[in-house]
């Protein structure tokens, strides 16, 4: 982070002093005024007037498959956690009590409203570090608990044009990705040429209006160190209150998900975001439901503790067999072309698409006897072929190998295609706090 740039001469003494190499730009100088507030950040002074009250940080505004994120290397930002989360929710405008993030750079959706911690890994075998945090719009909140599958593909094309990454031979490089919210490995592999990723294309992403260069990921153990059905079930029966017995399936896997049947919500699996997200009876339902499940999966104590601080994770969505429908393009979607119709909620909204990390839980839930998923296919998938979902924007086609080991189903491997590339590069200027 930087309030200042200096330009000009600098002697050897002070480059050294600076701990940098020669020719690299003067990165963390603070003017007095703002490292008053933000004792620690201090790397050195330049005289300038006491009137700036605008501190700024290097970031990039990227979009990784259909979501949108700022990204930011977390060496410019304080180390506090909780510095640094005001920061960020100032920089995308929250809290904003009218919903709009209008003095800042968030979107104002799930998708729009996102953040990513991108830096050269320190562990071995990696190549960088990714953290990912969802920015709630009306709350001072930030949700780390778990990843945003979309702009897991940015992360690489992020950290090549940072330099976070020696500049590759031309043809498809593979980065490896320490996930660090959910400590899970992402192998990215993207086009490179004259050392800098490949941004156009032809590779078309439902959700998202012009095509770019095709980047395939693969989420290794996507479980993690988590049980991959944390009850030990393919379905389960969630009491929720005031809704009664609600038939899901959780899964562990991406991030972690709950499935319920349309049906069972009175729904057809077809449902278009803006008609859903009007009807806030039943997204107050959905919420409650996603809650019970975070408690039965024990990422929460309560139901009341997982709407108040993990509306990221877990997602609920709903699944349904494959039907003819209209995406929000307009085109037709036709039920030869899906293997099942799905929906997903994001932050409390039906999101525009699906989400890549829903899309894995879903994949794999597909290639688990008894689990919802697997009941809305036509016919069983052999391990590793690709379920084709069907989703508000189109067709996402996410391949998984599941696997038996030892009795317990285990994820090996998820593989899904998007695209990325940078939208804005520059700087994010933040109001100081006040002293």
């Amino acid at each position: 982070m930087s309030t200042e740039d200096t330009e000009g001469t600098e002697s050897k003494a002070e480059i050294k002093k600076q701990g940098r190499g020669a020719g690299q730009p003067l990165r963390h100088i603070r003017q007095p005024i703002i490292a008053n507030h933000y004792t620690g950040w201090i790397t050195s002074f330049v005289e300038q007037p006491p009137l700036m009250s605008l501190i700024r940080i290097p970031a990039v505004w990227m979009r990784g498959g259909t979501s949108k994120g700022l990204f930011v290397d977390p060496a410019d930002l304080p180390a506090d956690p909780a510095q640094r989360d005001a920061l960020l929710l100032r920089a995308l405008g929250s809290p904003d009590p009218y919903g709009t993030q209008m003095d800042g750079l968030g979107g104002a959706t799930s998708s729009t409203s996102k953040v990513a911690l991108v830096s050269r890994s320190t562990r071995p075998g990696f190549d960088l570090d990714y953290r990912f945090g969802a920015v709630t719009v009306s709350e001072a909140v930030i949700d780390w608990s778990g990843n945003c599958g979309n702009l897991s593909a940015a992360v690489g094309v992020f950290g090549l044009h940072r330099g976070l990454v020696a500049a590759p031979p031309d043809g498809v490089v593979t980065l490896r990705i320490w996930q660090a919210n959910l400590g899970q490995t992402i192998l990215a592999h993207l086009p490179v040429q004259d050392g800098q990723p490949v941004e156009d294309g032809d590779f078309h992403l439902a959700g998202v209006a012009f095509p770019g260069a095709e980047i395939v990921l693969d989420f290794l153990d996507p479980g993690g160190e988590t049980a991959l059905l944390p009850t030990g079930q393919p379905t389960d029966r969630l009491e929720v209150p005031e809704l009664g017995v609600i038939e899901a399936s959780l899964i562990n896997a991406g991030n972690p998900t709950i499935f319920v049947r349309a049906a069972d919500l009175g729904l057809t699996g077809t449902e278009s975001p803006s008609e859903f997200n009007r009807d806030t009876t039943l997204l107050a339902r959905c919420e409650a439901i996603r809650a019970q499940g975070a408690v039965a999966m024990g990422l929460a104590g309560c139901a009341a503790d997982a709407t108040a601080h993990r509306p990221h994770t877990p997602k609920l969505a709903f699944v349904a067999p494959a039907r003819a429908y209209r995406a929000t393009d307009g085109s037709l979607i036709g039920a030869d072309t899906v293997d099942l119709t799905a929906r997903i909620l994001s932050m409390g909204k039906l999101h525009h698409a699906f989400t890549a990390t829903g899309a894995i839980a879903l994949a794999v839930a597909a290639m688990l006897p008894g689990s919802l998923a697997w009941d809305a296919l036509g016919a069983p998938l052999a391990t590793g072929a690709e379920v084709r979902i069907g989703h508000a924007a189109g067709v996402m086609a996410v391949g998984a190998m599941v696997v038996s080991d030892h009795g317990q189903w285990r994820a090996e491997k998820v593989t899904t295609r998007r695209s990325a590339r940078r939208l804005m590069e520059g700087w994010v200027y933040i109001p100081a706090p006040a002293a």
